[in-house]
């Protein structure tokens, strides 16, 4: 059965580790290196994920397979007029399982038990990702370029609104 579970400050390992899995095949053609190595550096080390975890600055879950593995996580952080999805990643093998589906779908649930009436994310223009969040109903909101020590985050801001 698949499953998604709040994660707690002892899954910050985890997290790291699925990160680094995930980010450089899903990077590796649209950044460089370098820069995929200091964001995950930046993001993704066991003390930051820890922290914002124990702070409730981002609520982490994690979601397993039919087999009990790990294979993604999913980041939320609750908005004055939205529920953000800040972190939103799977393993490259279980892409078109419909688990970014499953994870939307969870966003949506806890942003409708917040009484929050849209979802939010960025999403890095090149990123293959766009095509996904459009066929989930989302829409570009705002281009944005976001400065992150001394490089260029070129994201989509994207939202979708839920129906009650």
């Amino acid at each position: 059965m698949i499953t998604i579970r709040k994660a707690t400050a002892e899954d910050a390992v985890l997290i790291h580790e699925l990160a680094h899995a995930i980010w450089y095949p899903t990077y590796g053609p649209i950044l460089s290196q370098d820069q995929i190595a200091f964001m995950l550096e930046k993001m993704y080390a066991t003390e930051v994920l820890e922290a914002a975890i124990l702070e409730d600055q981002v609520q982490f879950y994690l979601l397993y397979d039919q087999t009990d593995n790990a294979v993604g996580f999913l980041g939320l952080q609750p908005k004055a007029d939205c529920l953000r999805i800040e972190k939103i990643y799977l393993l490259p093998i279980t892409q078109g399982k419909g688990y970014g589906k499953l994870l939307i779908e969870f966003s949506a649930d806890r942003a409708k038990e917040l009484g929050l009436p849209e979802l939010e994310l960025n999403v890095n223009r090149g990123n293959q990702a766009y095509h996904f969040y459009l066929k989930q109903g989302f829409e570009v909101v705002e281009e944005v370029d976001i400065p992150y020590y001394g490089y260029v985050m070129d994201d989509y801001v994207m939202r979708k609104r839920l129906i009650s």
